[in-house]
């Protein structure tokens, strides 16, 4: 377990002191109900106030990231899309890596052979291809594979599916994407046939040019390979003047493993990641519920 062993390790480390705190969201910063619980809210300004660094790493964009932390006053840069997209703390456009369109198009005929269900992210609004009746099946079925025990008439009558339609746009061709002239950072895949998703997985990752990582069970999000958590974080704190051994991560999920098996000052795994990020980080800490990252932040602070 964690239990303060990372600020140690940074301590004795040359004396570098930890100076960057880099948290995935949901399943790490965020409890079961997609919510920062007021504890980690507190507990990551605390750390702003005694001048760490705090960078969201999500697979989220932008809007739906802010969607979590509205009133809360948190002061963040952003990486974004999985790292397709960094924003510094005024949420302004720092850097982005898109994926070619023509590989897009390669990449969604072959997922047509699959039956699951396919988002194209962009830096706004997820494009789904469809007919009107269809694009609607696809809301409702995401709504209900990532809230659980949720019939289809509550899904119909909730805040979440609102929320999720009106970040959607449906289109009828690769062509009309190509039209629309928007930057696709990812493809997002969901099912419930878990199996499928994972075999999925194991064909898209032997092509070199892509990424594809899950960020739970029933999804695979798939970038250029360039866009990852891990390498654009390096590249991020890098430019702003910290090194490696100065920054603490903390993930729970596949789509973190580029950040937790670097050899950044501290990797962290939430008591809740998946074994392969247990195992690739140096340390594990409480759960998503327990507010592990605000556990593992007070051990910080206590030793300063």
């Amino acid at each position: 377990m964690l239990y303060g062993s990372p600020l140690h390790r940074a301590k004795r480390k040359d004396r570098i002191m930890i100076k960057v705190i880099a948290s995935d969201m949901d399943g790490t910063l965020l409890n079961d109900a997609h919510e920062i619980a007021p504890r980690t809210a507190e507990a990551v300004r605390r750390a702003c106030a005694h001048g760490i660094r705090f960078i969201i790493a999500t697979g989220r964009n932008l809007t739906q990231a802010m969607e979590q932390l509205k009133g809360f006053d948190l002061t963040c840069d952003y990486i974004l899309a999985s790292g397709a997209e960094v924003r510094d703390s005024a949420q302004q456009l720092v850097s982005r890596i898109h994926m070619d369109l023509n590989l897009c198009e390669e990449i969604y005929e072959e997922l047509k052979k699959w039956s699951v269900s396919v988002i194209f992210s962009t830096d706004q609004y997820d494009y789904r291809i469809g007919t009107p009746e269809q694009v609607k099946e696809s809301i409702i079925l995401q709504a209900q594979i990532f809230h659980a025990n949720t019939t289809r008439e509550e899904i119909l009558n909730s805040p979440l599916y609102q929320r999720i339609k009106a970040n959607t746009r449906g289109i009828l061709s690769m062509k009309e994407l190509r039209e629309a002239a928007v930057p696709v950072y990812k493809i997002f895949l969901f099912s419930d046939d878990f199996a499928r998703l994972k075999r999925l997985e194991q064909v898209l990752s032997r092509d070199p040019r892509i990424a594809a990582a899950s960020s739970f069970v029933d999804n695979l999000e798939i970038t250029d390979v360039r866009a990852q958590k891990g390498p654009v974080l390096k590249a991020y704190i890098e430019s702003l003047g910290y090194t490696m051994d100065e920054v603490l991560v903390l993930g729970d999920s596949m789509n973190d493993y580029s950040m937790l098996s670097m050899d950044f000052g501290a990797t962290v795994a939430m008591g809740n990641a998946v074994p392969e990020i247990k195992k690739a980080a140096k340390y594990v800490t409480k759960t998503n519920e327990e507010a592990g990252v605000a556990y593992v932040i007070e051990q910080l602070l206590s030793q300063r």
